[in-house]
């Protein structure tokens, strides 16, 4: 079983069925999880599995340094902030639902941005985030929705360029790594998500850095 006792896991957006199954799956692994989002209240039942509630704005760049600075030295970052909105074909996406959707970035822009010397000072860091099958055929209905993982999946990925250019510019080891997992829905798949995630510091992070994971296929 993997041994995450000298760990320190933030999941942004853990108010969510998601959040729990990786909450859960953390603490079994012997993690300290640090559960983050908007509402003390749907923080109650990640808390009740074992982890650290912390409520904090995401899309507010100051906030999320105080929580870096309150959480300290950490191991880990699993980013859930998500949603969907979508449909109506390209007319059908409206600014509304881009700004709505647009939120997730910038939690993910700010969550990495304040954690990444605390991530690039870990043994073994590994972020993650959601994303989804949209990227690789968007349809007009979901075109709000797939530009915004894509996004995603771009930061996530100039995330991982940054933890190999710092590795190479100390002349050291790769230690840390940044992940892409891809779902069509997460429905049925919280485990299985829960479960990739712990996994990833089973594997060197000179194999899953700058990965793309298919979750379906996991």
């Amino acid at each position: 079983m993997t041994d995450l006792s000298h760990c320190t896991v933030v999941i942004a957006g853990a108010s969510s069925a998601s959040g729990l199954a990786a909450t859960r799956a953390l603490v079994g692994a012997g993690a300290r999880v640090v559960a983050v989002g908007r509402s003390a209240d749907r923080l109650d039942e990640v808390a009740a599995a074992g982890a650290e509630a912390a409520v904090c704005d995401l899309s507010d760049l100051a906030a999320v340094e105080r929580l870096a600075e309150a959480v300290g030295p950490i191991d880990g970052l699993l980013h859930l902030v998500g949603g969907w909105r979508g449909g109506g074909g390209l007319a059908g996406q409206s600014d509304d639902d881009f700004d709505a959707l647009l939120a997730s970035f910038t939690a993910l822009r700010h969550a990495t941005r304040a954690f990444d010397a605390a991530l690039r000072r870990s043994e073994a860091a590994r972020v993650a985030i959601v994303s989804s099958t949209a990227v690789a055929r968007p349809l007009a209905g979901g075109a709000n929705y797939a530009a915004v993982k894509a996004a995603s999946e771009a930061w996530t990925r100039a995330v991982a360029q940054g933890f190999a250019k710092a590795a190479r510019d100390a002349d050291a080891p790769l230690r840390a790594a940044s992940v892409v997992f891809r779902v069509k829905s997460l429905a049925g798949l919280e485990d299985t998500l829960a479960e990739a995630f712990v996994a990833l510091w089973d594997a060197p992070a000179i194999e899953i850095n700058d990965t793309i994971i298919d979750l379906a296929s996991a």
